[in-house]
């Protein structure tokens, strides 16, 4: 008989990890792309709503933070949303996750970075995360802290799991109750 994979804390953290980074990258993006213009939500159709508009939203809102140039505000404001939904699902798909975490992890700690340094020089400006317009505050900081220590340490769990093997990749061994029987 097979043995299932031992459930342990480490793999307890990659799943919550998993689960909570990857729904928030997608609704992250999928949110940046549809719901800037929020006033209006139903019917999600109109033109009011139209992706090209929430992007320029958004791409002010990457101004904001006075780190690039208006291009490049451009430039991330098309392409972020898009590697958000991309990585969360891949998150949520658990194929090879290493790489995804370590992804993620990364960008976890570059928002971290760009919003400490936004909220400690006190710039009166939205966040940008959700797509919503939302007021950049101590709590926007603490919630950043939060996912990016998640993003880390189930990076790290995730290498940790890799080094062990999969019980179900060796041989099976007999058991202590068949080998008795011999």
């Amino acid at each position: 008989m097979m043995q299932s994979s031992p459930f342990n804390f480490r793999r307890a953290v990659i799943w919550i990890g998993r689960l909570v980074l990857g729904g928030i990258f997608v609704y992250a993006g999928f949110s940046k792309l549809l719901m800037p213009n929020h006033a209006n939500l139903w019917p999600m159709f109109m033109l009011k709503m139209s992706v090209s508009t929430n992007l320029s939203t958004f791409a002010q809102q990457v101004e904001s933070y006075k780190l690039i140039s208006s291009e490049a505000s451009q430039t991330v404001a098309h392409v972020l949303p898009l590697v958000e939904i991309v990585l969360g699902l891949m998150m949520l798909i658990g194929w090879r996750l290493r790489i995804w975490a370590s992804a993620i992890t990364l960008i976890m700690m570059g928002f971290l970075g760009v919003v400490t340094r936004a909220y400690l020089l006190h710039m009166q400006i939205d966040c940008g995360c959700f797509g919503v317009p939302e007021p950049l505050t101590g709590m926007t900081v603490v919630r950043d802290s939060l996912f990016a220590a998640l993003a880390l340490l189930m990076t790290v769990f995730a290498f940790i799991e890799a080094r062990k093997p999969h019980p179900w990749s060796g041989s099976e061994k007999p058991s202590l109750s068949a080998q008795n029987l011999s």
